[in-house]
């Protein structure tokens, strides 16, 4: 068959599977939905490759990316090793938790938090490709200087988020909080953190593919002979585009799977919120 007209069968087919998908209101279909999704991505991006004769350089097809994965599993599970688990969560907790104890220190001090917020919107405008080899040239060769990149990319978003939702609280509620003579703990840990978890999980959510980013682009500028970013560009510069597309492919889904699940997280410590109703 001609890949145009595979193609458009392809485009008609799935977007009537989406539409009939969009209109149900089951918990089944908004699952199915994003799922049907991709498979329409991934099977067009195959047609459009092997049909076209898309020269690998420019864009593989995605079978030749799985075999890329299959083929080099322990490769790539000690770059994950490497960028993952030894930079990007240990610089994503302590970011979003430093950065969540600065905005609560700051909420008690206006002074402070006039001074402070704009200095974390000039840090947060920074961009990584000069914060990099500064934390490389501080901190070493090693995670450390990976981990450093991740906490200085995460600790703003969360600092500007949650400060934006400890002010929420409606002059109502503080005044029925003074009303059972609560101090500023209890309506601190009562009223307004509880209130400011959705802007929490928002930052946690931005932070979680900063981090990634972060991590990879910063082993750019100098790291041991593993990681992801490592990998990208070495192998690039080899035109062994597989073992780069792969990594790519690592990457995303490990962004994907970490908001899924802090959404998941969200909604089962914040279900009480107006914004689940």
């Amino acid at each position: 068959m001609n890949t145009t007209i595979l193609l458009l069968l392809s485009l008609l087919t799935g977007s009537v599977v989406l539409v009939l998908l969009a209109r149900g209101d089951s918990r089944p279909c908004r699952i199915a939905t994003p799922i049907v999704f991709g498979l329409l991505v991934l099977w067009i991006w195959q047609v459009a490759c092997v049909g076209y004769h898309v020269p690998f350089v420019l864009l593989p097809p995605p079978s030749d990316i799985g075999v890329a994965i299959a083929t080099h599993i322990p490769i790539l599970a000690v770059d994950f090793r490497q960028t993952v688990l030894r930079s990007v969560i240990p610089g994503w907790l302590i970011g979003s938790g430093t950065g969540l104890l600065a905005a609560i220190a700051l909420d008690g001090s206006p002074f402070l938090r006039r001074g402070v917020l704009p200095l974390g919107s000039l840090v947060s405008a920074m961009p990584i490709v000069g914060i990099a080899p500064i934390m490389v040239m501080w901190f070493g060769f090693d995670w450390q200087s990976k981990a450093a990149v991740v906490v200085a990319m995460t600790f703003f978003p969360m600092l500007v988020n949650a400060g934006a939702g400890l002010a929420q609280t409606s002059a109502m509620e503080a005044d029925l909080m003074r009303s059972y003579a609560a101090g500023y703990r209890t309506t601190l840990l009562k009223l307004r953190l509880p209130s400011a978890l959705p802007f929490v999980f928002n930052a946690l959510k931005l932070n979680a593919t900063l981090a990634l980013i972060g991590a990879i682009v910063a082993e750019f500028f100098g790291t041991p002979i593993v990681g992801m970013g490592f990998r990208i560009s070495t192998e690039a510069a080899r035109l062994d585009l597989g073992v780069v597309w792969a990594e790519i492919v690592i990457a995303a889904g490990i962004g994907t799977m970490s908001f899924a699940l802090l959404s998941l997280l969200e909604r089962l410590v914040t279900f009480w919120h107006p914004s689940y109703h």
